[in-house]
This record gives C-alpha cells, sequence and structure tokens, in this order.
C-alpha cells in the first residue's frame, strides 16, 4: 500500500487526466454532500418538531369533561357533568397510575384573567395544580421555587409567575419574591418565576401564566370541589394507552355514562402523539437513506466505469509489467489502490463541505426557526457512511482489477 511506485503512478494517471478525474470524483463527493444534507435537514426537522414535547413525560395524558351524547340510565345525551375531588382519590387507587394531578383554571381552558400588582395589570391564565404536576410537565424555576405539599395542606395564598408576567408588572430592579399580585381581589404572595421548557406557542402560553395551589384556588375562586381537567401519567412498565382506557372506563362508571359514549370524557395521549412523531421521522430517515444511498451508488458506478477505462488505456503497461514478472494481486493491488484512493478523497471532501455547510445554516437559523433546529449529523453517522463509501470504491475497483489480469501478458503487449 506504501509502495512509492504505486502511488506515483496513480498521480501521474490523475495528473494526465485532471478533468475526468475531477467530474469522476464529483459525482461520489455529491453523492455523499447530499446524504450529509439530507440526514443534517432531517434531523433539524426532527429537533424542531419533538423540542414542543420537551419537558413533558412521554407516557402522559390528559383528560377533560365534554357533554354525554348518548342516554344511559334514564338520563338524556347532551347532559354536562364535572370531575371532582373524588375522582382524583379514586384515580390514585388504579396502580397502573404513577401520577395523577387535577387542575383548574379561571375561565376555562386558555382562559385569561386579570392580574394586578398596583397600577399595572395583565390579562393571563391563572391555574389552580398540585406540586406533581412538575413530574409530567417540567417546570424550570429561574427565582424562588415551586409549590409543595404544604401549600396544599395548608392551602395557602401563593403564587408561581411565568417569564412574562414578571416582566410586565415587574420592573428589572424591583423584588419580585415576596411582592403580592391581586387576581379577582386575592392576594397572593410571589414565591417563584418559571420560565417555559419548550417552544413555539406552548411556549408562550407557559410564560404568560401565574399558577397558585390547587386547593386555594377551590377556595379562593369558590370552585368547591371541582376539578377542570386530569394530567395523568402511567408507571414506566405500563402502556399510558392502557392505563388511559381504564381510566376512563373509571370515570363513565362514576359519572353514569355509556361505556360506548366515546365523546363525553375528551382526552389527549402524548405517548400516542410522540409514537405517531417518532414513527414519521423514522420514515423520513429510511427515505433519505434510500435516496442518499443511491447517489452515492450512481458515483460509485462511474468510478468503476473510469476505472475500467484506465485499465484499456494502461493495457500495454500491465503486459509489461506482468512480462517483468508482476503477480495478478499486485496488478489487481494498483487498480483497487486508485478506485479506492479516489472514492475517499471525493467522499472526505463531500463529507467537510457538508458538515460545514450544515453548521453554517445552524448559525444563520439560531433560534429564529422553532420548526427546524440543530441540523446536524452524528460524527459516528458520518464516519460509518464514508467507511462504507471507501468499502464500495474498492468494490468499484474490483471488476476492473480482474479485468486488467484476465488479460494475458502476450496479449497485452501487443495492444495499442
Amino acid at each position: 500500500m506504501f509502495d512509492k511506485d504505486n502511488w506515483q503512478e496513480i498521480f501521474a494517471t490523475i495528473k494526465k487526466n485532471k478533468l475526468r478525474t475531477f467530474l469522476t470524483s464529483l459525482g461520489v463527493g455529491w453523492g455523499i454532500f447530499m446524504l450529509v444534507i439530507m440526514l443534517g435537514a432531517g434531523n433539524g426537522l426532527k429537533n424542531g418538531v419533538l423540542k414542543d414535547f420537551d419537558g413533558t413525560a412521554t407516557n402522559s395524558f390528559f383528560m377533560w369533561t365534554q357533554r354525554t351524547t348518548k342516554p344511559y340510565k334514564g338520563m338524556k345525551p347532551g347532559r354536562d357533568f364535572d370531575f371532582n375531588n373524588g375522582d382524583a382519590m379514586a384515580l390514585r387507587q388504579l396502580k397502573e397510575l404513577a401520577v395523577v394531578s387535577p387542575q383548574n383554571q379561571l375561565g376555562g381552558y386558555q382562559g385569561g384573567n386579570n392580574v394586578i400588582r398596583g397600577l399595572k395589570s395583565g390579562n393571563y391564565e391563572v391555574a389552580g395544580v398540585y406540586p406533581n404536576i412538575a413530574q409530567i410537565s417540567a417546570v424550570k424555576i429561574t427565582q424562588g421555587r415551586f409549590l409543595n405539599e404544604n401549600d396544599i395542606t395548608f392551602k395557602r395564598k401563593v403564587c408561581v409567575i411565568g417569564r412574562a408576567v414578571k416582566e410586565n408588572l415587574f420592573k428589572p430592579e424591583e423584588k419580585t419574591l415576596g411582592d403580592y399580585v391581586s387576581i379577582n381581589g386575592v392576594y397572593f404572595m410571589v414565591v417563584g418565576v418559571s420560565v417555559p421548557m419548550g417552544s413555539g406557542g406552548q411556549a408562550e402560553q407557559e410564560a404568560s401564566r401565574v399558577v397558585v395551589p390547587f386547593t386555594t384556588f377551590q377556595n379562593a375562586f369558590n370552585y368547591g370541589d371541582q376539578v377542570g381537567w386530569f394530567a395523568i401519567s402511567s408507571q414506566p412498565n405500563i402502556s399510558a394507552a392502557v392505563a388511559e382506557e381504564k381510566v376512563i372506563a373509571l370515570m363513565k362508571e362514576r359519572h353514569k355514562i355509556a361505556p360506548e359514549d366515546e365523546q363525553a370524557i375528551g382526552h389527549w395521549n402524548m405517548e400516542v402523539q410522540f409514537k405517531k412523531m417518532s414513527g414519521l421521522f423514522a420514515g423520513i430517515n429510511m427515505l433519505i437513506w434510500v435516496v442518499g444511498i443511491g447517489t452515492l451508488i450512481a458515483g460509485i458506478i462511474g468510478i468503476s466505469n473510469i476505472m475500467l477505462i484506465v485499465v484499456k488505456e494502461r493495457t500495454k503497461e500491465i503486459g509489461v509489467k506482468r512480462a517483468l514478472g508482476a503477480t495478478p494481486v499486485s496488478v489487481m493491488f494498483q487498480i483497487i489502490l486508485e478506485s479506492v484512493f479516489l472514492t475517499a478523497v471525493a467522499g472526505y471532501f463531500g463529507l467537510v463541505i457538508g458538515v460545514g455547510l450544515l453548521e453554517l445554516i445552524n448559525m444563520a437559523l439560531g433560534a429564529d426557526v422553532p420548526m427546524f433546529s440543530n441540523p446536524t449529523v452524528d460524527i459516528n453517522v458520518a464516519i460509518v457512511s464514508l467507511s462504507v463509501l471507501i468499502g464500495c470504491g474498492a468494490l468499484a475497483g474490483l471488476i476492473p482489477a480482474q479485468r486488467a489480469v484476465s488479460v494475458l501478458p502476450v496479449e497485452a503487449l501487443r495492444s495499442e
């Protein structure tokens, strides 16, 4: 492999046919360049979309009440009903569930309420939650603390405000923790400031949110034992879909809802959505590999064809080598080495340019495009791709090499 004469012959051939060598190598380089770009773009899209799942347990689901649509046990369809504290206690008895977190919100889902501090006010979501909601939807606290069990037990009038709430109601130099905000005439002491974990619209919604202890919410805003909805996660070894079926069946039984009524209880399963998105991107990734490998194969075939031309041009030279005692193996090695060299160099430059372009795109976009994030390629994938490409280069040179040694030395010397 390190024979000086072999390398001199390779470089002499390349120098003699610069344009042909460049165009041949371009096919291989373009193939791996496109593979890297497509993989990076696919990863960027995947990272951007799945970022919305950041901070939320993928084995979780959410459940709320709607109107019944079927008659049952003497009750007419179209009946309204509410979850209650008793439902929460019943759900906590199910062994399939890890976390049961009741929630309420003033004005219902995405409803806004005036939150006042001094002469400033803003329209924000006000929610009553349990501390264990952080086990389902992660909470990042930048100041102070999150709600705790003592807040629930003693019905403390405390709250955690989102970043947007703080920026609007408080000046940068003002102390936030320990101050008070008024919600519907009830004063709550700020004990923490949170920032969203995800991105996009959901993140903006979380940043404009005020959370208070669930028990305090029910007491302060006259909700009695009403529960707006539940955030629930299953045990690690239990599918969220299985747990969801048991939960809905239990709630239908408790609220006298027809088992076949699919509309009475609304629900949204994070596990199902996450699996759908993961499956979608697995399919996209497979398609990228099929297209990329097809492009690479086209480049490899080009290398093989050029090496056949090289062998034909050097038939007489090969005949002289054979006549002087060169073994078939040494002749084959020379041809394969040239093929591998062209493939490796072209592949390396295609890989470097592709990775460099992805880095430039990543730097240019930054965090400005929520649906596209960190379009990079795993270094192991890049190394494996280049290694496979070099192996293919060896195979591409194998047929021309066999062609070279199949010609008898006498016939080769007669070649013009």
